[in-house]
C-alpha cells in the first residue's frame, strides 16, 4: 500500500512538473522581470571577442578548402625494429658477468644470478647478458626460466650471427633436458640454418 503511494505522488510531481514547463501558445517560457512588456526585453551579454564577419564552422564539410601543405623533404628512412647487433657491454656488466662465472663455478647458481639480474640492470639490451642468465638458471635446474631468458636474448641478438648461433643451441640443449625434443630439433636446425 505504501509503495503505490509513493509511486502515485512521485507520478504527480512528474506531471506537475512537466505541466509547469509548457508554455501556451508555444512560445517561450522566458518571461523578464517587469511582465510580459516586449520592448524591455533585455540583450543577451556580449563575449570580449569582436565578432567576425564570417561564421564559426563546426562541421567538417562545411570548412573551407584549405591547400595541403607542401611535403616535407624525404627523411632517411628509419631503421628496422629489430636490432642490427647486440648491444656493447659495458664495463661494469662485463665485470658482474666475469664474477657470475666464477660463482657458476664454484657451484652457486644463486649467487651468480643475482650477478647476472645485476648486469641485465647494467645492459638490458644485450643478448649476452640473456643468454649467460638462462645458462645460470640451467646450473639451478629451473629449465623453464632458462627457456625464457634464451627466447629473449635470441630477440635481442638481431643480426649477429654468432650470437644467434649459440642462442638457438642453447635453447636446443635446454629443450631437450625438458624432453622437448622436436623443440630442441627445430633450435638445431635453425642454428644449422645461420
Amino acid at each position: 500500500m505504501k509503495k503505490v503511494t509513493i509511486t502515485h505522488a512521485a507520478s504527480f510531481a512528474l506531471i506537475l512538473g512537466l505541466a509547469g514547463c509548457s508554455a501556451p501558445g508555444g512560445g517561450s517560457i522566458y518571461v523578464p522581470m517587469g511582465g510580459g512588456d516586449q520592448s524591455r526585453i533585455p540583450e543577451p551579454p556580449r563575449t570580449s571577442e569582436p565578432e567576425t564577419s564570417e561564421p564559426q564552422v563546426w562541421r567538417k564539410s562545411e570548412q573551407p578548402e584549405v591547400s595541403e601543405p607542401a611535403p616535407a623533404p624525404e627523411q632517411p628512412t628509419r631503421s628496422p625494429s629489430y636490432r642490427e647487433s647486440g648491444d656493447e657491454l659495458p664495463a661494469a656488466a662485463v665485470a658482474l658477468i666475469r664474477d657470475a662465472d666464477q660463482r657458476l663455478q664454484q657451484g652457486d647458481s644463486a649467487g651468480a644470478i643475482a650477478r647476472l639480474e645485476r648486469a641485465q640492470r647494467v645492459a638490458p639490451r644485450s643478448a649476452e647478458v640473456y643468454f649467460k642468465l638462462a645458462e645460470a638458471y640451467v646450473a639451478g635446474n629451473n629449465l623453464g626460466a632458462a627457456e625464457q631468458f634464451t627466447l629473449k636474448g635470441l630477440s635481442l641478438a638481431g643480426n649477429d650471427y654468432r650470437m644467434q648461433r649459440s642462442g638457438w643451441l642453447l635453447l636446443a640443449d635446454i629443450r631437450r633436458a625438458r624432453g622437448n625434443v622436436a623443440g630442441a630439433s627445430q633450435a638445431e636446425d635453425r642454428a644449422r640454418a645461420l
